[in-house]
């Protein structure tokens, strides 16, 4: 059954800009016709973004990035997520503050030792620096959110509806004064409302520093002082000494083949792995004749259990594998990096498949990571740009949480991340609290390339927002495209599934890995409607605990953005698609 969808592919031979805010398509159009390449548009975007919609990203978050040159025919990565304060440990917490620390060996809600250092700024300036075009500078490609910022822009109905959900919570965590008032306009401090005007002229100037001084505008001096004020005063250890240190990370990506196209994801910390692990589990189960993939019927019930049931595996996997490694050098001497492959090849997922049942669910409380070799024991946005010389930037920002930690920076119109909320409390786990460390993340930019001799050429840039939600998506888009054949906004139209840990299993968190949806003894499969209610009856059959999302509920399945390459008439054309479960777009640069 096909979603019925509002929108339309968006098509255009010189580029394409698609984001969740049409304010942020603009700016980074506006970079386009300045001569600007797709990295500089997405600066552009991502700096708009910060600021038309403030519950998802933030210059106080992190960044991931993925930039195809076509020139070479190659795929590189950027890590710009940030580290934890140096001093912050789990013994600290357990003579400090043992308050914030949970039975289930997680931080509890809202603790301020969530924040980490912010990585989005240094990633923006090091991403122009390396693949920019050279051809506009820092200060043009910020204008168009300066500009937004001093002048006013107007808050769109998905928007605002996040907003209030978040009211009582930015209330709780900050002092009721100016620097709320931002974030909380209206009477009384109360969320701004569909249609109203906003300006935040602190984020201007916060923004205009960085223009003119680049990362040390941010990373020094009077931004940085503000955040480790602020922080300290809540007890944090943060000092103006973790964030000079900070570094973005260019790193080289990891794929695998899947139906004839490589799919690339940023390698751990990220968690784009567990796409990459899933898709290798189904097309290991197909070439072991345990499925039939390219005879199964979309959304069908025989296919979303084996969908299910791979990424239950791989999220399982991700517990063990998905961590700071650079952390874990440091700390043990082992280099487990180089192993990824290991984890990637054939002869794993046929180890991790043999566990896959057609006729049975997977038990949580059993299943086990898999280990392919004896050393290795041991809210969000995205967007993306393509540009008329035929490269592309994947991009996701976030500040985690809505609204992030919800701590307001006094004086400079930002609010700080909460991902360490990620970070495990079980020193079992590799990715436990420890200072000077990269948690797990769930924001995870995606590629997709077609081999072609000794290149590869792209097939599309694309990523789908939304916590643990975001590789579960990645496998359901990239198969709508490339084995039921549905174009981009097909692709993201189709009804989605997001599994959750069960709300009534969540005491059963072992503390291992991060809290996604195979933490709990049992997980929640919510499928959006439009799936077959004889689908989902034998779903239910077979064991899966089922949810049916409809109205604003879908929005739990992300928000998501795609723009493929394709050809007409032998020449170059994009075709973008943007998700109906946002306000956003793509828009066509002529």
């Amino acid at each position: 059954m096909q979603f019925n969808s509002r929108r339309s592919t968006v098509y255009s031979p010189r580029g394409i800009v698609s984001s969740s805010q049409p304010l942020a398509n603009e700016a980074g159009v506006k970079i386009l016709r300045a001569g600007g390449n797709c990295v500089d548009a997405c600066v552009a975007v991502a700096a708009v973004l910060c600021l038309v919609e403030p519950m998802s990203t933030g210059i106080g978050g992190d960044a991931f990035g993925l930039f195809y040159d076509a020139k070479t025919g190659k795929v590189s990565g950027m890590n710009a997520t940030g580290l934890s304060a140096a001093a912050l440990s789990i013994d600290w917490l357990r003579k400090y503050h043992p308050d914030h620390i949970l039975s289930t060996m997680r931080l509890q809600e809202d603790s301020v030792f969530a924040v980490q250092v912010p990585g989005m700024v240094a990633g923006w300036c090091d991403a122009v620096e390396r693949w920019g075009s050279g051809k506009v500078s820092l200060a043009e490609i910020l204008a168009p959110a300066i500009d937004l910022a001093e002048n006013g822009f107007v808050i769109s109905q998905v928007c605002a509806d996040m907003w209030l959900e978040e009211e009582s919570r930015l209330q709780r965590l900050n002092k009721h004064d100016e620097d709320l008032r931002i974030f909380l306009p209206n009477e009384n401090f109360t969320a701004p409302h569909k249609g109203q005007l906003l300006t935040n002229t602190l984020f201007a100037a916060t923004l205009r520093r960085i223009a003119h001084q680049g990362k040390r505008g941010f990373y020094e001096g009077p931004v940085a002082e503000a955040i480790v004020r602020e922080l300290r005063s809540r007890d944090h250890v943060m000092t103006t000494a973790d964030l000079a240190a900070h570094e973005t990370l260019f790193v080289e990506p990891i794929c695998v083949n899947v139906l004839g196209h490589k799919i690339w994801e940023i390698p751990p910390n990220g968690s784009g792995i567990i796409a990459l692990l899933a898709l290798g589990y189904i097309s290991q189960l197909d070439k072991d004749g345990v499925i039939n993939l390219r005879a199964m019927q979309h959304n069908s019930a025989e296919y979303l259990h084996v969908v299910i049931e791979c990424l239950k595996l791989a999220f399982k996997d991700s517990d063990e594998h998905v961590h700071d490694y650079e952390h874990y050098r440091r700390a043990t001497g082992v280099d487990l990096a180089g192993q990824l492959k290991n984890l990637l090849h054939p002869s794993f997922f046929k180890q991790r498949t043999a566990q896959f049942s057609k006729d049975s669910v997977l038990d949580n409380r059993t299943i086990k990571h898999g280990v392919p070799d004896p050393a290795m024991r041991s809210d969000t946005v995205y967007f993306t740009v393509t540009d008329s010389d035929g490269n592309a930037f994947s991009f996701i920002n976030s500040i985690y949480s809505h609204f992030g930690s919800a701590i307001v920076v006094p004086g400079h119109g930002f609010i700080l991340q909460n991902r360490g909320e990620n970070f495990s409390l079980n020193p079992e786990s590799k990715n436990c609290l420890a200072g000077s460390k990269r948690t797990y993340h769930t924001i995870i930019p995606s590629m997709i390339t077609t081999p072609a001799g000794s290149r590869d050429e792209l097939y599309a840039s694309f990523g789908i927002m939304g916590g643990f939600n975001q590789p579960q998506a990645h496998v359901q888009v990239y198969l709508n495209m490339v084995l039921f054949g549905m174009d981009p906004q097909q692709a993201l139209d189709a009804p989605r599934f997001c599994m959750t840990p069960h709300e009534d299993y969540k005491h059963t968190d072992l503390g291992l890995g991060s809290n996604g949806p195979v933490s709990a003894h049992v997980t929640t499969v919510n499928i959006e409607e439009g799936v077959p209610e004889e689908n989902i009856s034998q779903l239910r059959k077979l064991g899966h605990d089922i949810i049916v999302l409809r109205d604003e509920k879908r929005t739990l399945c992300g928000r998501g953005q795609v723009i493929r390459r394709e050809q007409s008439a032998g020449k170059l054309v994009y075709a973008g698609g943007s998700d109906p479960r946002g306000d956003g777009a793509s828009v066509p640069f002529y």
